[in-house]
């Protein structure tokens, strides 16, 4: 890679989903690899994650890596955001879509050595209001599956938790009215009466493997607007399988493409992003256009 790193800093989130077994085996590799650890922390809260990068980078780490899933990555961005200090990830998160967006194995070792001959590229991040994201933010049901993932669903289920939590979610929903703006003038005001969800997107992938359309990317200085409005349960579950090809062509389903958004919904709704509930609507949504430099194999080419 170029600009060596002199500094590296390992942070690992032991309560991720395979954390706590593989911190030691990194250390182990990344060290073999000849990766620099300056410093290295084992955080069994994951609550610490921010301040511990943040540390991390005052104290002149000039690579921070990170094993984690989405969650751990999505919250340490606000840190990384427009500095330049590169991140290195070690996906040991449930769904690990940044990873796979990124091309990153979950195969520790393959992650390791990623880390250690990997090409550093900048990537776009998504900003709801004045937070960071990677994947993807949305309201509605997004929420409620966040809410239905459990810790034990995600260790009992893997990936499968989402479809699970999924169904689960639009079962009990109940429809809401939204107004989308787009500051840009891009797109004419659009109104819809009754939603399941209105999601925006900057990553390639989120929930396990859907995509927000089949050509979505995270470097295209561009968010993917997917708008699912309500309808038969037995549809509106087919549509969610669908998701895994992309939005689908189906009338309870819209798609835009856009750097900005405006999100007003009828009542005021939670937004989940990249798993956390950060903020509510209304709220604006923005590209942070190579906001964030990152550790990616060799043959990535523009996040697809």
């Amino acid at each position: 890679m170029s600009g060596t790193p002199t500094r590296a800093a390992l942070i690992v989130n032991t309560h991720s989903r395979t954390g706590a077994s593989a911190f030691t085996m990194a250390r182990r590799k990344l060290t073999e690899l000849g990766v620099p650890l300056e410093s290295t922390y084992p955080l069994e809260d994951p609550a610490r994650l921010v301040e511990t990068v943040n540390a991390a980078v005052d104290d002149g780490s000039d690579l921070v890596i990170l094993g984690g899933g989405d969650g751990s990555v999505s919250s340490v961005v606000d840190v990384l955001a427009h500095r330049e200090v590169p991140l290195g990830l070690l996906p040991l998160g449930t769904a690990n879509d940044f990873a796979r967006t990124l091309h990153i194995p979950t195969d520790l070792s393959e992650a390791c050595r990623i880390i250690a001959s990997g090409t550093v590229v900048d990537i776009d991040l998504g900003l709801c209001g004045n937070n960071y994201y990677v994947n993807r933010a949305s309201a509605g049901i997004g929420e409620k599956v966040a809410h239905a993932m459990s810790p034990v669903l995600k260790k009992r289920l893997g990936t499968l938790a989402y479809p699970v939590a999924t169904v689960r979610a639009i079962a009990e929903h109940r429809p809401f009215s939204a107004r989308l703006t787009f500051p840009d003038g891009d797109h004419p005001p659009q109104e819809f009466p009754r939603l399941l969800q209105v999601s925006v997107a900057n990553g390639r992938y989120y929930g396990g493997g859907q995509l927000p359309a089949h050509d979505a990317g995270i470097d295209d200085n561009t968010l993917d607007v997917s708008v699912l409005e309500h309808g038969p349960l037995r549809e509106l579950v087919t549509v969610a399988r669908n998701l895994k090809n992309g939005y689908p062509d189906n009338h309870h389903a819209e798609h835009y493409r856009t750097a900005r958004v405006r999100v007003e919904t009828d009542p005021s709704l939670r937004i989940n992003v990249d798993g956390e509930v950060v903020a509510t609507t209304p709220q604006e949504f923005s590209v942070a256009r190579n906001a964030l430099h990152v550790l990616v194999p060799s043959t990535w080419v523009d996040g697809v």
